[in-house]
């Protein structure tokens, strides 16, 4: 007989919002949080879990790729420009194994996935993860409240939002802190190991190869020419920085 770990300190008191249309899932992943001392809010499709992410503040999402009215990837891209919940940790659940399907979810905005089948001791490790990472608006990589204007950059983080010249681009998570960390200390250099230090966590198994992977595709999300970028400049052989001022 397998026993229940006792609840986390990082679980305790926290408020978790469970979007599943699968009954069975729902019940099971909401009863397993519960247990951990989440105080669980439940969604069965899209237009519910952004009725509840758009009124009430949570500490973690989980959130099913495959929902009825609204998708998973929807969802997890208009909760990442909400002020609200803009940077709560989300741990996406998709019953597909491509490796496309998951890279779109991360791309989304999702901090982690789960492929089902999966273990309920897993999921309750997951979300455990999640929740002892800092969270961007609480110190994260100490975002401040001010609005960073850089060329044609215009740079948000009480909203988490980044535009270029009035156009708005959704960012994950991650590229946001990094874009705001170098955008924020112009013409300051981060080597790769500075930025995995202040944008990821221990409990994320990443490399220095994850910096460049990321910063490729912020590169192609904010430069006007990402083969020629003018805003974020590589400096060989050691990592990155912003333009200087």
């Amino acid at each position: 007989m397998s026993q229940i770990e006792p609840a986390s300190p990082a679980t305790t008191n926290a408020r978790a919002l469970v979007v599943e249309d699968e009954p069975n899932i729902l019940e099971l992943v909401s009863l397993h949080l519960g247990l951990e001392g989440l105080s669980v809010t439940t969604a069965v499709d899209g237009e519910e879990a952004l009725r509840y992410a758009s009124a009430e503040p949570f500490d973690v999402v989980v959130l099913d790729l495959m929902l009825p009215k609204i998708d998973g990837v929807t969802v997890c891209r208009a909760i990442r420009r909400q002020s609200t919940n803009g940077d709560v940790p989300i741990l996406m659940l998709t019953a597909r194994r491509d490796e496309s399907d998951k890279v779109l979810g991360l791309e989304s905005g999702a901090d982690d996935y789960l492929t089902k089948p999966f273990g309920i001791r897993e999921l309750v490790a997951r979300v455990r993860a999640l929740l002892r990472r800092p969270r961007a608006q609480k110190g994260g990589v100490g975002l401040p409240g001010e609005v960073i204007t850089a060329g044609p950059l215009r740079v948000d983080p009480a909203r988490r939002q980044v535009q270029r010249d009035g156009r708005s681009i959704d960012l994950t998570p991650h590229e946001f802190e990094v874009l705001y960390l170098l955008a924020a200390n112009p013409g300051i250099v981060f080597s790769r190991e500075m930025l995995l230090e202040r944008v990821w966590t221990s409990d994320i198994h990443v490399t220095e190869r994850s910096v460049d992977t990321l910063v490729k595709r912020l590169r192609q999300k904010v430069e006007e020419d990402s083969g020629d970028p003018q805003l974020i400049i590589t400096v060989w052989g050691t990592g990155y920085k912003f333009r200087d001022a």
